[in-house]
C-alpha cells in the first residue's frame, strides 16, 4: 500500500489569505499542537515573504525563526521554505555572495529542505540555488513552477525536471501555484518523473482557488507522488489550500497509507488560529481571499497572492474612483474592478512571451494590467508605463522567457533603448556583501549569530533600516490601529462589493490635499488640511528642508512630478545610489526617486533639464497616484 505524506503550509496559507503571518509568540505557541495533531511529516515554516513580514511589524525575523522551526526540529518534523532561486528571499535579485550566505543561515537557524524555483523556469536559476544549499547542508526540492498555456505542455515539464534532477535536485515540487494544472496532466508529468528517476520523491502543492486540487490530488499519488501539501481550517480553501481532513479521506478511501489525525488537537489549532485573526491578522485578510473562484483558470493568477493583490486593489479603486468622481463617471465596486483586471491578464500574458504566473513576475504581469485598466478607463492607451523590473523580465536579465514578446513590446523595447540579455542571469548582479559588512560596521550594529543580522540587511536593506530605526513597528501599530477603528479585512462588512466611497478604508479626500500658489511673482507650494467636517482649515506652507528659499521657485516654469501610481515613495531602491537632493540639477531621463507598488520599484524619471526646486514627499510616505512628488525648476 503506498504511504502519503502530509506537508503543511502554514507559512503560505496566511500569505495566501491576506498580508501578515502570525507573530514570534504566536508560533511558539501553536508549534507543540501542529506536531500533536500527529499528521504532518513536513511543515513550512519560512520562505519568501516571512522575512520581510516580520521587519514590517517589528519583529526581528531571525529570532522569530529560530525558535519557531525548533519545536519541529526536536520531534523530528522536517521543516521547509520557499526559495525564489535569483531572488532569494525577494521580488528582484540577489548577489550570488548573499544566496550563498541566505543557505548557511537558514540551515543554522533550523530549515531542513529549500524548495526552490524559479519564476521563469529557467533551470540556470535553479541549478545555481542547489549548489549553493547542498554546501551549505540543506535538502534540495527543485520546484516546477505549473501554469497552463500553448507553450507549457507536459513534455515541457518533463524536459524542465530532468534537468533540474541532472543539476542535483534532491526532491521535485510541482508548485501549481495557481491551482490552474488540469489533474490528468499533471498526473503525466509526475508519470514521466517517476518512470525515469523512481528514487526521487515528488510533492506536489496546489491552492484550491479555481476549483481543480482535490482532482489533482488524486491523479498525482496516483502517478506516484508521495507528499501533498494541505491546509486546514479556519485558512483552508478559498485562495488558500485543500484542507488536510478532505484530502486525508479523499485518499484513505481510495486505498492510500495515510496518516491518522487527532480531531481533539486540530480543533484546538484551528481554535488558536481564529485568535490569531481576532488578534490583529484578521484584518489583513480580504474576505474574498476566503472565497473559491473558478474566474481564476482564465487569469491563471496565483492564490499565494492574492492576499496582496487585494491590498493593492483597495488602493487602485481609490485612485480610480477619484478620477471617475471628477469626470461625472460612475464609481467602480472592488468586483468590477477584480473582473476587469483577470481579462487584462488574460490578454496581455502571451504578450509578454507567457512568463509562469508566479511571484515575482505574476505580480509584473498583474502590475501592468492594472496599469493598462486604469489607462483604458481614462481613455488613454496600454503599455503607457512598464516597470523597469518588467523591462528586465522582457529583456532575458532574469531568466529566458518560454515564449516570444508580441511585436509590439519589442517595437517598445527597441524605441526605448532596451538590449536583450542572453547570458546567465546572476552574472548582471555582482556581490555586494562587503558594502553591507561597511554600513553594519558604519552603524555599529551585530552581525547576529551565524552572519544573520548581516544578511537580512543584505537580502532586505529597506526592510531592515526600518526595523532597526523602529520606524516599521510605528507604521504597523498606526494602521492595525486606523483598521481596528475603522474596519478591515474579515471584519469591514461587505465593504468588498461597495464603491470605495462607502468601503471599511475611507477613500482619499476629493479635495486637493497639496497646491501651489503664487504671491507677487513667486510661488510656493502648501499643504491643505481639512477638519473633522471635511470643512477647509487654513492652507499651511510646507517646509521640507525648513529653509524658506527652498519653498519657493524664483521665475522661469516650475514642473510638478507627479506619482503614476499609489505605492510608498523612496528615493533610492540600493545602497549604491546616491539620493537626488533640492539644488541638484538633473538631465531629462535621470532617475529622481522610485514609487514602491505591489511589491515592485516604478521608477520616476524627469522628463525635462532642470534644477530640483524641492522634493514634496519623505522618504517611505505612502502616496497616491496624481500626488506631487517633485518641484523641478525649468528654464
Amino acid at each position: 500500500m503506498q504511504k502519503i505524506k502530509f506537508s503543511l503550509v502554514y507559512r503560505d496559507m496566511w500569505q495566501s489569505s491576506g498580508k501578515y503571518v502570525p507573530r514570534v509568540d504566536q508560533l511558539k505557541a501553536i508549534a507543540p499542537h501542529i506536531i500533536e495533531m500527529g499528521c504532518f511529516d513536513r511543515i513550512e515554516t519560512n520562505g519568501g515573504g516571512f522575512e520581510q513580514i516580520n521587519l514590517l511589524f517589528g519583529e526581528n525575523p531571525n529570532k522569530a525563526l529560530r525558535e519557531w522551526t525548533k519545536p519541529f526540529n526536536d520531534a523530528g518534523v522536517e521543516t521547509h521554505m520557499l526559495d525564489r532561486s535569483l531572488n532569494a528571499l525577494r521580488m528582484r535579485p540577489v548577489p550570488a555572495d548573499v544566496r550563498k550566505l541566505m543557505y548557511k543561515v537558514k540551515k543554522t537557524q533550523g530549515t531542513n529542505i529549500t524548495r526552490i524555483f524559479c519564476g521563469m523556469n529557467d533551470p540556470r536559476n535553479i541549478i545555481d540555488s542547489i549548489r549553493y544549499a547542498k554546501e551549505a547542508g540543506m535538502k534540495t526540492q527543485a520546484a516546477l513552477s505549473i501554469t497552463f498555456s500553448e507553450v507549457h505542455t507536459v513534455e515541457y515539464f518533463t524536459d524542465l525536471a530532468m534537468k533540474v534532477i541532472e543539476g542535483g535536485a534532491d526532491e521535485i515540487c510541482l508548485k501549481d501555484m495557481a491551482g490552474i494544472g488540469r489533474p490528468v496532466w499533471l498526473g503525466k508529468i509526475v508519470k514521466n518523473i517517476k518512470d525515469k528517476h523512481p528514487d526521487i520523491p515528488v510533492q506536489y502543492h496546489s491552492h484550491s482557488g479555481p476549483g481543480f486540487a482535490m482532482a489533482s490530488i488524486l491523479e498525482v499519488v496516483r502517478a506516484g507522488a508521495e507528499y501533498i501539501d494541505v491546509g486546514m481550517e479556519p485558512l483552508s480553501w478559498g485562495t488558500g489550500h485543500v484542507d488536510v481532513l478532505a484530502v486525508q479521506a479523499m485518499l484513505k478511501d481510495a486505498g492510500y497509507d495515510v496518516p491518522e489525525i487527532n480531531m481533539d488537537v486540530y480543533m484546538k489549532v484551528r481554535k488558536m488560529n481564529q485568535e490569531f485573526m481576532k488578534d490583529f491578522l484578521g484584518y489583513y485578510i480580504n474576505p474574498t481571499n476566503r472565497v473559491m473562484n473558478s474566474l481564476l483558470i482564465s487569469s491563471g493568477l496565483p492564490g499565494g497572492m492574492m492576499g496582496s493583490l487585494m491590498d493593492d486593489l483597495e488602493k487602485n479603486l481609490v485612485d480610480l474612483n477619484r478620477w471617475n468622481k471628477k469626470n461625472n463617471k460612475p464609481e467602480l465596486t472592488e468586483d468590477e474592478l477584480l473582473v476587469k483586471l483577470f481579462q487584462e491578464v488574460e490578454f496581455i500574458w502571451p504578450k509578454l512571451g507567457y512568463p509562469p504566473l508566479v511571484t515575482p513576475f505574476s505580480q509584473y504581469v498583474k502590475n501592468v494590467a492594472v496599469m493598462n485598466v486604469s489607462q483604458l478607463m481614462k481613455g488613454g492607451e496600454r503599455w503607457k508605463m512598464i516597470p523597469d523590473n518588467v523591462w528586465d523580465m522582457l529583456t532575458g536579465k532574469l531568466g529566458q522567457l518560454p515564449g516570444k514578446l508580441a511585436p509590439e513590446i519589442v517595437e517598445l523595447a527597441k524605441q526605448g533603448g532596451k538590449e536583450f540579455f542572453t547570458g546567465n542571469p546572476q552574472e548582471l548582479y555582482p556581490d555586494k556583501l562587503d558594502e553591507f559588512r561597511k554600513e553594519m560596521d558604519d552603524n555599529g550594529w551585530d552581525y547576529g549569530e551565524d552572519n544573520e543580522e548581516l544578511f537580512e540587511l543584505a537580502m532586505h536593506p529597506e526592510q531592515y533600516r526600518n526595523y532597526k530605526s523602529g520606524a516599521a513597528k510605528k507604521a504597523f501599530e498606526k494602521d492595525l490601529e486606523k483598521r481596528k477603528k475603522e474596519g478591515g479585512g474579515l471584519y469591514s462588512g461587505t465593504a468588498e462589493s461597495r464603491p470605495a466611497s462607502e468601503a471599511g478604508s475611507k477613500a482619499v479626500p476629493d479635495k486637493p490635499t497639496s497646491m501651489t500658489i503664487e504671491v507677487d511673482g513667486e510661488k510656493y507650494r502648501v499643504n491643505v488640511s481639512y477638519d473633522e467636517d471635511g470643512g477647509d482649515a487654513n492652507p499651511r506652507q510646507e517646509s521640507n528642508s525648513g529653509q524658506e528659499e527652498n519653498n519657493k521657485t524664483r521665475g522661469g516654469s516650475t514642473e510638478e512630478i507627479p506619482s503614476p501610481l499609489s505605492g510608498n515613495f523612496y528615493l533610492t531602491k540600493e545602497l549604491s545610489e546616491k539620493p537626488i537632493k533640492v539644488g541638484d540639477a538633473v538631465k531629462k531621463g535621470d532617475v529622481l526617486g522610485y514609487i514602491e507598488a505591489m511589491k515592485t520599484y516604478n521608477t520616476i524619471r524627469s522628463d525635462k533639464d532642470g534644477k530640483v526646486a524641492e522634493i514634496i514627499q519623505e522618504n517611505g510616505a505612502e502616496v497616491f497616484e496624481d500626488d506631487v512628488l517633485f518641484l523641478l525648476e525649468t528654464n
